[in-house]
C-alpha cells in the first residue's frame, strides 16, 4: 500500500524521546505531549520497542487507549524483544551509546529471526493495549549497530522479520512493512532483492537539511522508481536544528555547529524559522510521505505544526541552493 495513502496527513509523532531519549522524562509531561499532539490534529504515530525498553510503546499506549483505533495510524518496529528479566549490564547500543539510560531496566533481546519477529509483534500490542498495527518497520539492521556484522543482522532479517512481515501484509493483518534505520545502504540492499518488496521504509537522520547527499545518491532515486515511500524521522538532526545541542544522538561537533550557524543565519534574514525550514525541506521530495519529529513538551507540537505551514518565501530556497547549503539534486519547495 501506498504510505501517502495509508498515512493521515504529511505530520507525525516520533515518539523516542518517551522512552527516556538523553534524560528521564516524567510521566505526566509525557502523557500532556501526545495529548497535545492528538488534540491538534496528529494521526501518525511511530513507536518501537527500543525506545527505553518499551517504555514509549507503554506511555503512547495510555493515551490512544480512550481513542477509537480506526481514527489513527500506528507504527511500531521488530528486531528487539523485550524480556522480563532486569538487565544488570550496560546494555552495548554500538554508536548509539546510553541513548535509553533512563528508560525501563527490562533485558532486550536483538533478534530479527521469524520467532522474535511474532514475539516482539505480540509485546508490542500488549504494551500498546491495541489489537492492531497498521505498519511494521525492521529496526536498525545497519552498520551504526552492528559495524561490519551488519550484513549477517540483514540477512537474519531477510529470512525472518521480511518473510513473517510479507506474509502479514498478504493476509491483511498489517497494512504495510518497510525498514526503519538510521543508513541508506540496508534500504538499497532490499530494494535490490528478488522477493517480495517493503512498501516503504523509514529513513532516520539522513534526510535532513544537515544530512542528504548520501541518500540523494543512490536510495531516493531507486525508491522513485519501484514507487517505494518514504517516511522521515529525525528531520532535525537528533536536535540541532531545533535548538538542541545533539547531533547524529550525540553532542554536535564544531562543523556542524557552523553549518548550523550559516543555516540561522539565512533563515533570520527571509524572518524565518529554521525548523520551517527543516521540516519544508524534508517534505519536498517526492518520495516522502511524512515527517516524524519526535518531542517531549507540549509546547513543541504547536512549534512543529507552525513550522509546516510557516510560508517560506522561494527566495530562500534560491539562497539556500546558492550558498551550497544544500545538494544542487535536492528537490526544494518552490522549485528552486
Amino acid at each position: 500500500m501506498s504510505l501517502k495513502n495509508l498515512l493521515p496527513g504529511r505530520l507525525g509523532f516520533g515518539t523516542a524521546p518517551l522512552g527516556n531519549m538523553f534524560r528521564a522524562i516524567p510521566d505526566d509531561e509525557a502523557r500532556a505531549t501526545v495529548e497535545a499532539a492528538w488534540d491538534q490534529g496528529i494521526r501518525y504515530y511511530d513507536t518501537a520497542p527500543f525506545y527505553g525498553a518499551g517504555l514509549a510503546e507503554e506511555r503512547l499506549g495510555q493515551v490512544l487507549a480512550d481513542k477509537p483505533r480506526d481514527s489513527y495510524v500506528l507504527s511500531t518496529k521488530v528486531g528487539r524483544v523485550i524480556l522480563d528479566e532486569i538487565e544488570t549490564d550496560v546494555p552495548d547500543f554500538g554508536e548509539k551509546g546510553g541513548l535509553f539510560e533512563h528508560g525501563n531496566p527490562n533485558k532486550i533481546l536483538h533478534e530479527w529471526t521469524a520467532d522474535a519477529t511474532e514475539r516482539s509483534i505480540e509485546g508490542s500490542l500488549k504494551r500498546l493495549g491495541v489489537d492492531r498495527l497498521d505498519i511494521v518497520w525492521v529496526h536498525d539492521i545497519a552498520q551504526d549497530f552492528h559495524g561490519d556484522a551488519w550484513i549477517q543482522k540483514f540477512e537474519e532479517a531477510r529470512t525472518g522479520a521480511f518473510r513473517v512481515l510479507s506474509r502479514l501484509r498478504d493476509e491483511g493483518v498489517i497494512k504495510a512493512w518497510g525498514l526503519g534505520v538510521n543508513k541508506t545502504e540496508p534500504i538499497e540492499l532490499t530494494l535490490a532483492l528478488d522477493e517480495p518488496q517493503p512498501d516503504g521504509f523509514l529513513l532516520a537522520g539522513r534526510y535532513t537539511l544537515l544530512d542528504h547527499e548520501h541518500a540523494l545518491q543512490r536510495l531516493l532515486p531507486m525508491a522513485q522508481e519501484q514507487g517505494v515511500e518514504m517516511v522521515v524521522g529525525g528531520p532535525y538532526s537528533s536536535g540541532i536544528l531545533a535548538g538542541g545541542s545533539h547531533f547524529e544522538y550525540q553532542q554536535a561537533p564544531p562543523e556542524i555547529i557552523e553549518k548550523v550557524s550559516r543555516l540561522k543565519a539565512l533563515a533570520e534574514k527571509h524572518g524565518i524559522g529554521i525548523k520551517a525550514a527543516a521540516l519544508q525541506f524534508s517534505l519536498a521530495h517526492p518520495v516522502t510521505a511524512a515527517v516524524i519529529p519526535g518531542a517531549t513538551r507540549p509546547s513543541r507540537i504547536a512549534e512543529d505544526l507552525a513550522a509546516l505551514n510557516e510560508t517560506v518565501p522561494a527566495a530562500f530556497w534560491h539562497d539556500l541552493r546558492a550558498a551550497n547549503l544544500v545538494s544542487p539534486a535536492a528537490p526544494l519547495p518552490d522549485a528552486a
